[in-house]
């Protein structure tokens, strides 16, 4: 859908890299290997965006690293946008309200990293968390927005953010209470 709106794929993948988790870092050639494209492309794309003020960056031994601006003015805006574009709006709405005493909701796996992905991959802490109302709302959820959604439940007690810092995780906090 966002694809008629910007016809630039580069852009897409790095509106989504950058926009979707604010922590993301990136650099030239780990961009190339994540994205299959060649440098030149994605170089003018990261350059505008830089140039626009979405972007900023800094030198990394030889490497040029670029992070999202947070503080540009649009930038929240984006965000809300590149939620919607994956779902995650959707997500929220259908399964965080009316479960239980959930505290939080982390997003992990590949879109956590800012990669598009078919799967939303959440942790969900809290406790007596309704589990027949969680699936019922699952299954919404992913014929509302056309992917799979796995989750993990964990009560407070449980729960440990380092268990979910493993290589490939990544944890973006999306809800808190």
């Amino acid at each position: 859908m966002i694809d008629t709106l910007i016809s630039s794929k580069t852009r897409i993948k790095l509106l989504l890299k950058f926009f979707l988790n604010s922590r993301t870092t990136a650099y030239l050639r780990n961009l190339e290997e994540e994205f299959g494209e060649s440098t030149n492309g994605i170089r003018l794309e990261l350059n505008k965006f830089e140039k626009a003020g979405f972007l900023d960056s800094f030198s990394q031994g030889n490497k040029k690293v670029f992070t999202v601006n947070t503080k540009h003015p649009l930038f929240k805006d984006i965000h809300n946008i590149v939620l919607k574009l994956v779902g995650l709006d959707h997500v929220v709405d259908y399964i965080v309200q009316r479960i239980g005493d959930l505290q939080k909701v982390y997003l992990v796996g590949k879109l956590a990293t800012g990669q598009d992905s078919n799967m939303i991959d959440l942790v969900l802490v809290g406790d007596n968390l309704n589990k027949t109302f969680l699936m019922e709302q699952v299954e919404k959820a992913e014929k509302k927005i056309g992917k799979k959604i796995r989750y993990v439940l964990f009560t407070p007690a449980e729960f440990d953010l380092n268990k979910i810092k493993e290589p490939g995780m990544h944890p973006l906090l999306i809800w808190s209470k």
